[in-house]
């Protein structure tokens, strides 16, 4: 559990540092075998909000983890599998889709308010869908809707969940039609954009 939240809570400066800095420094140079044990059970998700202190490194992407203070620690979500499942897919599809050592004030902003409604709320699926669409948008990856097979009370679902925030989100009641028809749309759209699915959504999409 130690090694858990050192290595989780290590992601929380991504708005000003980028997600690989971040992501690795703490587990690889001081827990390296919490790093794999993390990699097998599929959690390397935020599970904290603080702020870090590096040495930087001219030479790599990996930096010297010199200090973490933790302001928020989310300790609900920590007790909770479907939920870190979740936020392990978010660091996932971060990964899979950004660069090392770039400032990323939007997503880091997506991924806080995910932070701070999942402290209060379980996880959903209607949270995986609203997550990737909202993420694509940032990424300037968005869907082209009104162009897609989907029907146009699905497209305006999707449209709610690019830009709603997660407590209206979960509020939206799409019929089971609709719900698998956002499955597998976005599911092939993210093979189509980026060859292949960030690990962990068929995970995260499993519900109790």
């Amino acid at each position: 559990d130690a090694a858990r939240r050192f290595a989780t809570d290590v992601w929380a400066a991504v708005d000003a540092l980028g997600r690989d800095t971040v992501a690795r420094v703490g587990v690889e140079r001081l827990l390296p075998s919490a790093h794999a044990a993390l990699d097998d059970v599929g959690i390397q998700a935020v599970d904290a909000e603080g702020t870090i202190e590096l040495s930087r490194s001219r030479k790599s992407d990996l930096h010297t983890l010199r200090e973490v203070k933790v302001t928020t620690p989310h300790s609900e979500i920590r007790t909770d599998l479907p939920r870190l499942q979740l936020l392990a897919y978010t660091t996932r599809f971060i990964e899979r889709t950004t660069e090392p050592d770039n400032p990323l004030p939007g997503i880091h902003a997506i991924l806080t308010t995910l932070l701070t409604h999942l402290d209060t709320h379980p996880a959903r699926p209607a949270l995986v869908y609203s997550l990737e669409m909202k993420l694509l948008n940032e990424l300037g990856l968005a869907p082209a809707l009104e162009q897609s097979p989907l029907d146009e009370a699905t497209q305006t679902l999707l449209e709610q969940m690019s830009i709603l925030n997660w407590q209206t989100i979960i509020t939206l009641q799409p019929t089971k039609a609709q719900a698998e028809a956002v499955k597998i749309f976005l599911h092939d759209f993210l093979l189509h954009q980026l060859g292949k699915l960030p690990k962990g959504r068929e995970t995260a999409l499993e519900m109790p």
